[in-house]
C-alpha cells in the first residue's frame, strides 16, 4: 500500500515531467496502438496535490517495469471538470485500449465515461466514481473510513464534543461518502456536535483559511476537534490552530496517509491519519488486463490502516 516517496515539491516536479513525457511519446503514434505499444489513457482530476502526482507517478513507474508494450498517456484535469471532460474527448478519439478515470466530480464525468463505454473502451475510475456503470472502480471504502475516523473521534473525545469538518471538493464522491460515513458514525454519540463545516477542496490554504476566520466565533475550548477530509487540509487546520495557540486544545483527525501528516502524527501535531490506498499499482494492473480483453472485477476495494501515537513510527516514511 505504502512505498518511500521524495518530498512534495520534488514529486510534484516529477509528476509533470512524467505527463509531458508521456503525452510526447504517445503522440507519435495513433493511441491504440502507438509505435506497436499499447497505449492507456490516464484522465487525473488534478496534479496540485501530493496523493494524486503519486498515484500517476506509481502506476506509470509500474507500467514501465512490467509492461514492456504499454505506454500511459496522462492528462491533467487541473481541478476543472470541462477541463477534464475535453481531455477525455481527446483520450476517446485517439481510441485507446483502455482509460483510468480519476474525476474532479461525478456528476460532470459521467457523460463522457459512458462515451467511452459506449465506444467500447474500458473504463476504470480510481478513488472517485462516475454515475455510470465503468468497467472496474479502484479504491478504498471512502464510507466505511469515514465510519472508522468517526468511530476514533468519538472513543478518543470520551463522546462528547464541538467539531469542525472540512470536507473535499464538492461534487466528489469521495467527499459525499467521507462527510456521510463520518456522519452515522458520531450519530452513536449524542454529545458530539458538528458546529462548522466547510468545502475545502481538499487544499492545504484553504482549510487555514476557514479555521482563521472561524477561529474567532467560539470560546477557548470550546471547539475540541476538527475532521479533516484530507491530510493536507488537516495540516492546513493545525498551522492556523498553532498560529491561534490553541493547537494543543484540538484534536485533529483525517484521511490519507501522506508523509508529513505521519510524522505529524508521530510528534504529536495530529492525533491519527486513515490511509487512503490510492491504487498503484491496483489500477494499471486492472487497466492493462481490461486492455487485453481480460475480466476485471467489477470493484477492487482496498484496505485503509489507521495511524495514530501507538503506531505512527512504523509508518514513517512510507506513504506518499
Amino acid at each position: 500500500m505504502f512505498r518511500n516517496k521524495k518530498s512534495r515539491a520534488a514529486v510534484a516536479i516529477v509528476g509533470a515531467l512524467l505527463v509531458a513525457s508521456t503525452a510526447a511519446a504517445c503522440n507519435r503514434g495513433e493511441a491504440g496502438a502507438a509505435g506497436g505499444k499499447t497505449v492507456i489513457g490516464f484522465s487525473q482530476a488534478t496534479m496540485n496535490h501530493p496523493l494524486r502526482v503519486a498515484m500517476v507517478d506509481g502506476n506509470v513507474a509500474y507500467a514501465k517495469e512490467h509492461y514492456a508494450d504499454v505506454e500511459v498517456k496522462v492528462s491533467d484535469g487541473q481541478n476543472s471538470a470541462p477541463t477534464q471532460v475535453a481531455n477525455m474527448e481527446s483520450l476517446i478519439a485517439q481510441h485507446p485500449k483502455a482509460i483510468i478515470l480519476s474525476p474532479v466530480t461525478s456528476d460532470a464525468l459521467t457523460s463522457v465515461a459512458k462515451k467511452a463505454m459506449d465506444a467500447g473502451i474500458p473504463v476504470l475510475t480510481v478513488d472517485r466514481q462516475v454515475n455510470t456503470p465503468v468497467t472496474s472502480h479502484i479504491g478504498g471504502d471512502n464510507k466505511a473510513i469515514a465510519v472508522s475516523v468517526g468511530e476514533f473521534l468519538g472513543e478518543k473525545l470520551g463522546g462528547k464534543g464541538n467539531i469542525i469538518e472540512i470536507q473535499g471538493t464538492s461534487g466528489a464522491s469521495a467527499t459525499t461518502e467521507r462527510n456521510s460515513g463520518f456522519a452515522d458514525a458520531i450519530s452513536k454519540f449524542p454529545g458530539l456536535k458538528i458546529v462548522a463545516s466547510t468545502d475545502g477542496d481538499y487544499q492545504r490554504n484553504n482549510a487555514t483559511k476557514f479555521i482563521e476566520n472561524n477561529i474567532q466565533r467560539f470560546k477557548s475550548g470550546e471547539v475540541t476537534a476538527v475532521y479533516a477530509h484530507n491530510d493536507e487540509m488537516a495540516l492546513g487546520a493545525r498551522l492556523a490552530l498553532e498560529q491561534a495557540g490553541v493547537a494543543d486544545k484540538v484534536t485533529i483527525v483525517s484521511i490519507d496517509g501522506q508523509n508529513e501528516a505521519i510524522q505529524a502524527v508521530a510528534d504529536g501535531k495530529l492525533t491519527a491519519t486513515f490511509t487512503y490506498p490510492y491504487g498503484v499499482p491496483e489500477a494499471i494492473e486492472a487497466a492493462y488486463k481490461a486492455a487485453k480483453g481480460e475480466t476485471v472485477e467489477k470493484s477492487i476495494v482496498l484496505k485503509s490502516q489507521r495511524i495514530d501515537q501507538d503506531n505512527a513510527k512504523d509508518f514513517i516514511g512510507k506513504g506518499f
